[in-house]
């Protein structure tokens, strides 16, 4: 029986990541504008209905990349080890990302993830709708932290440093600098940065 099970939860991951990529490949060649969810749901080989079941809003077909990292701030807070601080934990764990050039941290040169970065910073809804994403992460990181009005300034906090970093990082990439030659200024700035929060 558990097979089955395994088979067809594979299957609907297959699925949800061909829809995917079509339609974040069709951003990229157009423009998220000027592509249709008809667009997608042809490229990718699925019916229109299908395609909403994966992902409820045209939105969703690009900012699925960063369901990766929901809640990543709170889960790095709850697992942090014992006589860490929160904030260290977390300016750890975005400098381990820096030096993996985790996109991110907006420290990625490869061409598609700095197209990738420009249509989700250029575009209005897609903008609009990080933020709900953002504003979830800064919820779930404010829980992880402790209740009342100090844990939600400290998560505010923390994730407004993250976005700024990120953003600058990206800027610097887009505006031709490598990952490699931005990394010391990344790590500088990060660690400024955390050093306030702290």
């Amino acid at each position: 029986m558990s097979e089955p099970t395994g088979l067809r939860a594979r299957k609907k991951e297959r699925t949800r990541d061909a829809i995917g990529d079509a339609a974040v490949s069709l951003f990229l060649e157009r423009g998220f504008d000027r592509v249709s969810v008809n667009d997608v749901a042809a490229a990718a080989e699925v019916s229109k209905p299908t395609l909403f079941r994966y992902f409820p809003t045209k939105e969703d077909l690009v900012l699925h990349r960063f369901a990766d990292h929901q809640g990543e701030a709170a889960r790095v807070v709850r697992d942090r080890g014992p006589g860490i601080q929160p904030m260290a934990a977390l300016h750890r764990h975005f400098r381990a990302g820096l030096d993996r050039h985790d996109p991110v941290t907006g420290l990625n040169d490869h061409p598609e993830v700095v197209a990738f970065h420009r249509l989700v910073f250029t575009t209005p809804s897609l903008a609009g709708r990080l933020t709900r994403y953002q504003l979830e992460d800064e919820e779930a990181l404010a829980d992880a932290l402790g209740d009342g009005i100090q844990a939600r300034l400290r998560a505010a906090q923390a994730l407004a440093v993250q976005r700024v970093l990120a953003r600058a990082n990206w800027q610097k990439i887009a505006d031709g600098r490598t990952a490699r030659d931005v990394h010391p200024e990344a790590v500088a700035d990060v660690d400024q940065a955390f050093d306030r929060l702290h």
